[in-house]
């Protein structure tokens, strides 16, 4: 089942993007292998609003939400995770305006534990939970704590003037683009499958993610994406089988195929993650750095 991933993206560095009723939306000018064409900046209400993800420390993209934001007033800077893309630009951007910032909380795996892409400086004014709302002038935020891309990582449900709007701020959980990169011990692939049912389970009518455009019609975009890692993990299972004794990077090939060779590295970070649920399911164990299949029985 192929995922219908949404390859353009049209809308200009810097510019601003009507993206849904009480929403507009900013790129900022980081484009990578692991970002697409940039990070999505959001700007939710009109007069009193805040920003979700203001992205990495970037004087042209904090230029660009303060124009877009010229004669209103941000109140609120709400950060989905704390990675390096999306937080580090919540501290420039709270000298300007003043604002609070909203979060699940510090990056919770140390740098020494394998948490070196985590913005570790961030530490939010005000800790929103799993369920908690975030309110403004004509707008609420709903927190889902989505864990698996990032452990302390939270989708957003907008309410607006008349109540739910169906739009859901899905954030390096669910993006438009590419699946998200899940790399242990922060990222967990257990965590990250119970969450994506999650999302199953509700009735959104527009996703929108840290990277790429919006996602229009998220019931068949998630179901693909289920199966998609489903599929996967079958595909790890049945490679570890093959070799009988094997590392993470050692399965890259038979799995994924031919790479472009930035991505390598964090395929086997997403392997790895695989044999963790796997183990954890008693369908693999660890041996050393490598990995077998466990015995039947």
């Amino acid at each position: 089942m192929s995922i219908p991933f949404l390859k353009q993206d049209p809308l200009a560095h810097g510019a601003v993007e009507q993206t849904a009723p009480g929403v507009r939306r900013i790129v900022c000018p980081n484009p990578s292998a692991f970002t697409f064409r940039g990070t999505n900046s959001y700007i939710v209400g009109r007069g009193t609003v805040a920003v979700i993800d203001p992205g990495p420390e970037d004087a042209a993209h904090l230029a660009a939400i303060l124009a877009a934001t010229e004669g209103e007033t941000i109140t609120h800077v709400v950060v989905t995770h704390t990675h390096r893309d999306h937080s580090p630009g919540a501290r420039a951007l709270v000298a300007a305006t003043g604002a609070k910032t909203y979060g699940f909380g510090p990056h919770l795996t140390p740098p020494d534990a394998g948490g070196e892409g985590g913005d570790h400086g961030f530490h939010p004014d005000v800790r929103v939970a799993d369920g908690e709302r975030i309110e403004g002038g004509d707008w609420a935020l709903e927190a889902l704590h989505t864990p698996g891309h990032c452990a302390n990582h939270l989708c957003f449900a907008l309410e607006g003037p008349t109540g739910k709007t169906g739009v859901l701020f899905s954030a390096d959980h669910v993006m438009s683009w590419s699946t998200s990169v899940v790399s242990p011990p922060d990222g967990d692939m257990a965590d990250y499958m119970r969450s994506l049912a999650r999302l199953q389970a509700r009735d959104d009518t527009m996703l929108l993610p840290g990277h790429g455009p919006a996602i229009t019609d998220p019931k068949p975009f998630l179901a693909a994406l289920a199966a998609h890692r489903l599929e996967r993990e079958a595909l790890v299972l049945q490679a570890l089988r093959a070799a009988g004794r094997a590392t993470p990077a050692e399965l890259v090939p038979p799995v994924y195929g031919a790479l472009d060779p930035r991505l390598v590295g964090p395929a086997g970070r997403s392997l790895l993650s695989h044999l963790i649920k796997l183990g954890a399911e008693g369908q693999a164990r660890r041996d050393g750095e490598a990995w077998t299949t466990a015995p039947a029985g």
